[in-house]
């Protein structure tokens, strides 16, 4: 089984609650708009680390991350990419690139907004982790939890933070 920490466009910052929530993690997946080299350079030392730029990323980022991801991690086959958009409104070229490689897993971000749903007609789960950085219209800090085990998909937790109060005692795990 592979535990999984995944979250996207933190902006140039890293919530501290990410390092307690991910603590158990075996890796980090990050789905663009990291924000800063200091900030890439922070996950990477925490734990194994695959990202893929987002459009706020600059040449300093670009040049060590792919705008595209796929992998596999035991027998699910990952895609992620930053501006995807999700099922039944992909952004343009997503579906045609999801139909060619066929995926389990679809991660993007760019949205700042939390969404897991499947793709029925596609037979993939979608995950957007939503925003973990302070930056941006959202009102919630959003990263995920999940392991994999096998061909499966285990564990989904949330952890939400209200933006507003940042870290306060009374933020749990939502799974």
């Amino acid at each position: 089984m592979t535990r999984i920490g995944l979250l996207s466009d933190t902006h140039g910052s890293v919530h501290p609650r990410v390092f307690d929530f991910f603590k158990d993690c075996d890796m980090i997946f990050h789905a663009g708009d990291i924000g800063d080299e200091k900030t890439l350079k922070q996950l990477q030392k925490f734990k194994p680390l695959i990202a893929v730029y987002g459009n706020i990323d600059g040449t300093d980022i670009r040049i060590q991350i792919p705008e595209i991801q796929r992998f596999k991690i035991e027998d699910v086959k990952i895609f992620m990419i930053h501006i995807g958009g999700y099922p039944g409104k992909y952004s343009r070229g997503i579906k045609e690139k999801l139909i060619l490689h066929k995926p389990d897993l679809f991660i993007c971000g760019h949205s700042h907004i939390l969404k897991i749903m499947h793709d029925k007609q596609l037979g993939i789960l979608h995950i957007n982790p939503g925003a973990a950085g302070s930056h941006g219209l959202h009102q919630k800090i959003t990263f995920v939890r999940f392991a994999i085990d096998k061909a499966k998909i285990l564990d989904m937790e949330i952890m939400e933070i209200d933006r507003k109060t940042l870290a306060t005692s009374n933020d749990q795990p939502n799974g």
